[in-house]
């Protein structure tokens, strides 16, 4: 590597695409699963169908926000959109410490999706335009992992902001919110000051780097060869809906989606059930979410070493379904309460495989940002099936119902993960067919991903 190229490199780490973002995602997936085992669903009353509906009501306006919120980021600029949405999220986030009613709940969560919905899917295509295809895993590793290690701290938190039940004359479960909520505002608002628009407009890197950075990602296929080429385009969105391996990856999105939201959100209940108490309860959850993040850290250095976004999905999903069969098959609380390092580890390793094989296929930027928007609108509406299906659907302490449909949504996912690659990789051969035939210059242009030197990632 030449000394310019290191200063690059320094210049892409430099730039504050900060985990703490994801750590905040990960706290709204669990701060309400905390909340209910200290008392939330008691102290407003609500049985389990009325809690699975204060779950639901977070989903519609979040799958609703999450196109148009990508469609115009670029736009706005993300370094505006991003820390907006993620201010406004912390404030409601906030207010639902002070809810004292069921009603006050719902409508805090409804506009809680509203602000959320366009926050992860903008941050990974976000990230899919500061980094070369073969280097996004580890970033967008970055976020999930510390999703998974935020699950552990927010146990912790959890632990210990229970104990301040009466502080303030507000329960427990209301310093969850409030603490986490306003953490959440101060960081959104400092993202205003530290978030680049992009990086050409990257006030850490000069013009010769600048120019350096713009070439890399165009020449790697993270950006369209000009300007023109990632314009917003309408007739782009419809080609994006036309693509096989948007809908396969969209497919194991929905079942991976159902995984995150399940564990994420019911975790400390099913430790409720094999016997811990509420304190306890939410001191286990710290290591199997922590085995996650450490796990995520190694296997997306592989995933990027090796270019290998499928076998990474195929391998989260054995993991889940082998974590699921644990919890299915025993009856040991002590099998079952490790067959959740399993399936936690399967679920938060096979978003970000996901995500980055999602991002690296659809090209340009219209297409991407419709593609990877599809995605999170698929892993959303699995969580609105996670949400009803443990606890409602299917009963607690055992949750028999929904561990077997758990489990069979990783085989599932295993499943569409090897349709995938099988599919990649004949149109990567039929690509090269083409390449012995013509130049790079007799192909029409604005092919995008369809272009036969745009090379699938497995």
């Amino acid at each position: 590597m030449t000394d310019k190229e290191k200063a690059l490199s320094i210049g892409f780490i430099e730039a504050p695409l900060n985990p703490k973002l994801d750590k905040i995602w990960k706290k709204d997936r669990t701060n309400l699963g905390n909340a209910r085992v200290a008392g939330l669903q008691t102290d407003l009353k609500m049985n389990n169908y009325e809690y699975s509906v204060a779950l639901t009501v977070t989903y519609v306006p979040y799958i609703v926000a999450e196109l148009p919120s990508n469609l115009v980021l670029k736009a706005v600029g993300p370094n505006l959109l991003l820390p907006t949405m993620l201010t406004l999220w912390g404030v409601i986030t906030t207010l639902q410490g002070v809810v004292k009613t069921y009603h006050g709940l719902l409508a805090c969560r409804f506009f809680l999706g509203l602000c959320e919905g366009g926050v992860f899917p903008g941050l990974v295509l976000y990230l899919s335009f500061w980094y070369p295809r073969r280097q996004l895993q580890s970033r967008i590793s970055a976020f999930f992992s510390t999703a998974s290690l935020s699950g552990a701290f927010s146990g912790l938190l959890a632990y210990g902001i229970i104990h301040m039940d009466g502080v303030g004359n507000r329960p427990g479960w209301a310093w969850i919110f409030i603490l986490e909520g306003l953490f959440t505002v101060l960081f959104g608002l400092s993202s205003f000051f530290t978030l680049p628009h992009s990086p050409p407009r990257a006030r850490f890197l000069n013009e010769e780097e600048k120019e350096y950075v713009v070439a890399r990602l165009r020449e790697t296929g993270a950006t369209g060869l000009d300007d023109e080429a990632d314009k917003f385009s309408w007739r782009e969105i419809w080609q994006t809906l036309t693509l096989p391996h948007v809908w396969m990856i969209a497919v194991a999105f929905f079942f991976d989606g159902t995984l995150i939201y399940a564990l994420g959100y019911f975790t400390p209940s099913i430790l409720s059930g094999l016997g811990y108490t509420t304190v306890d309860a939410q001191l286990y959850s710290v290591p199997p979410f922590a085995t996650a993040f450490v796990v995520s850290i190694i296997v997306s250095y592989l995933s990027d070493r090796y270019g290998a976004r499928g076998i990474v999905t195929i391998f989260s999903g054995v993991l889940a379904t082998i974590g699921f069969a644990m919890f299915y098959a025993s009856q040991s609380p002590h099998v079952k309460y490790g067959s959740l390092f399993m399936s936690i580890t399967g679920a938060y390793n096979g978003a970000p495989a996901l995500s980055t094989w999602n991002a690296n296929n659809t090209a340009p930027y219209t297409r991407r940002a419709t593609a990877i928007a599809i995605g999170f609108i698929m892993t959303n509406s699995g969580g609105i099936l996670a949400t009803w299906l443990l606890g409602t659907l299917s009963p607690a302490p055992l949750y028999t119902k929904a561990t077997l449909t758990l489990l069979i949504f990783s085989i599932l996912m295993i499943a569409f993960s090897v349709m995938n690659i099988l599919y990649l990789s004949s149109q990567n051969k039929k690509k090269a067919m083409i390449r012995t035939k013509m130049s790079r210059e007799d192909e029409d242009p604005g092919l995008g991903d369809r272009s036969a030197w745009f090379l699938y990632s497995l």
